[in-house]
């Protein structure tokens, strides 16, 4: 069983100050408030996390607005119908960052949006996804779009507003280091135990999701 979340708060206090953590605690969107977001803005926060992997957040935010021009806004039906040759002028503009398979990621994804109009939208399945199968969440996320594996779905949920926790490098050394695991969160069964410990700290603490993972990755960093 996981350890009280009482004594991981105290150690990230310890570490920050109450006010100091409080002020850094994010809070999520209510599912009124997911299922009313435009479709545009869920494709444009999940192109802006896809293109801020493995680079610099503030360089890929920098250059945000002219992405959000380049692809009219976002809106799904529009991206949806990029050409190839629109795509390789794309490459080609220096205001951009020109990585072919992300920004052939952006048609597809917007493709995938507009399939799930047939479920209600994408808002409505986003909000209405139980967090209690959070990491379920993250994996039919990668499954049905395109460059949102790894820590890129939970990363992406917490951009929208979706409570999730995200399992950083120092979330995953926290976990350790408070015997949650014993090593990487890969397999089945770690991540079933990482979920568990979460679910477990939320209804004792009340907490969202978002604001344990934030507190627990402040506990050792």
């Amino acid at each position: 069983m996981a350890i009280g979340f009482a004594e991981i708060e105290e150690a990230a206090v310890a570490r920050h100050g109450r006010a100091a953590l409080e002020a850094r605690l994010v809070v999520p969107r209510s599912a009124e408030a997911l299922r009313a977001l435009p479709e545009d803005r869920y494709l444009s926060a999940m192109s802006q996390r896809i293109f801020r992997a493995g680079l610099a957040h503030d360089l890929v935010d920098r250059k945000w607005p002219a992405f959000e021009e380049a692809f009219a806004g976002f809106e799904p039906e529009l991206c949806a119908r990029l050409a190839d040759e629109r795509i390789e002028e794309l490459l080609a503009d220096r205001r951009l960052i020109r990585n072919l398979p992300k920004l052939r990621a952006v048609r597809a994804n917007a493709r995938a949006i507009l399939e799930l109009r047939a479920e209600g939208g994408v808002g409505p399945w986003i909000a209405g996804w139980p967090g209690r199968e959070i990491v379920a969440l993250w994996d039919e996320l990668a499954r049905r779009f395109q460059q949102l594996g790894g820590n890129s779905a939970p990363h992406f949920l917490r951009m929208v507003g979706k409570d999730t926790f995200i399992p950083t490098d120092s979330v995953v050394r926290a976990l350790r280091h408070w015997g949650v695991l014993e090593g990487e969160p890969k397999t089945k069964p770690a991540r079933a135990a990482m979920q568990a410990a979460f679910l477990g700290w939320s209804a004792e603490t009340g907490r969202p999701l978002c604001q344990l993972s934030q507190i627990l990755a402040m506990s050792v960093d």
